[in-house]
């Protein structure tokens, strides 16, 4: 299979990059510092990578890495300094979703074909709520969060680009169908472990949360896109992960 990955060089988006690469995929990705992938370019000879910025593409450049992908999968975030976090551009995530599916929805129809629609995964958060479901956060939890979207876009920009998926894309678009992934906390560990997944929040999203390492969301992630009864499972919807306990 044939993956365009955004964020490749992320702390997640490296790990799913990885995953990929080891089962035989072909991986296509557009990163500044190539360097970062460097032990990829040298050992997989099926990872082609453009260097260049997501946003600053032209359509035709985006347009001919995203061509004939089976699925495309973002990790994109933003750098924790105050320039990731306060500059431009402050919707780094929501823009590229919205590239993204402009380009999967522009190749497909200039290739017609008998292809099914594309799978387009995202990393988002678990502080952010799946309306479709109608859930609802402790009297804490929502406070925190209210404060979080006024002073830190990148919280915001998290929410518009899974809105973007669940809106505008929808459940029954022709060329595209979404998962939105939902971490916990984040952590560091080196190899996959036990974990679970869930419709919706099991715990708190601030108080009382839990942690997921971010190869365990690679793992989640991966498999989803290489396995097809795991893809049916959680399409169109936004499973929360956590490590197991």
């Amino acid at each position: 299979m044939k993956f365009f990955i955004a964020g490749s060089t992320g702390a997640t988006g490296r790990h799913v990059t990885n995953l990929l690469l080891q089962q035989g995929h072909q991986v296509v990705t557009v990163a500044r510092n190539t360097a970062a992938l460097n032990k990829e370019i040298s050992l997989y000879p099926q990872l082609e990578v453009k260097v260049g910025s997501l946003l600053e593409l032209a359509d035709d450049e985006l347009d001919n890495l995203i061509s004939g992908c089976d699925g495309v999968i973002s990790c994109l975030g933003h750098n924790l300094t105050f320039k990731g976090i306060y500059g431009a551009p402050r919707l780094l995530c929501r823009e590229a979703v919205e590239r993204i599916s402009r380009s999967i929805i522009r190749t497909r129809r200039q290739h017609a074909g008998k292809r099914p629609p594309t799978m387009f995964l995202l990393m988002n958060t678990n502080g952010n709520r799946n309306r479709d479901l109608a859930e609802k956060l402790s009297a804490g939890d929502r406070l925190v969060i209210g404060i979080v979207r006024l002073l830190l876009p990148p919280h915001r920009d998290n929410e518009l680009a899974a809105e973007f998926l669940r809106k505008d894309i929808g459940q029954n678009h022709p060329d595209i169908r979404w998962v939105v992934v939902r971490p916990d906390g984040l952590v560091n560990i080196d190899q996959v472990s036990d974990y679970q997944s869930f419709p919706s929040p099991v715990r708190g999203v601030v108080f009382n949360s839990g942690q997921v390492s971010r190869i365990n969301v690679a793992h989640f992630i991966t498999t989803m896109a290489c396995d097809a009864s795991e893809w049916q499972k959680w399409e169109g919807r936004m499973p929360v992960v956590y490590n197991a306990e």
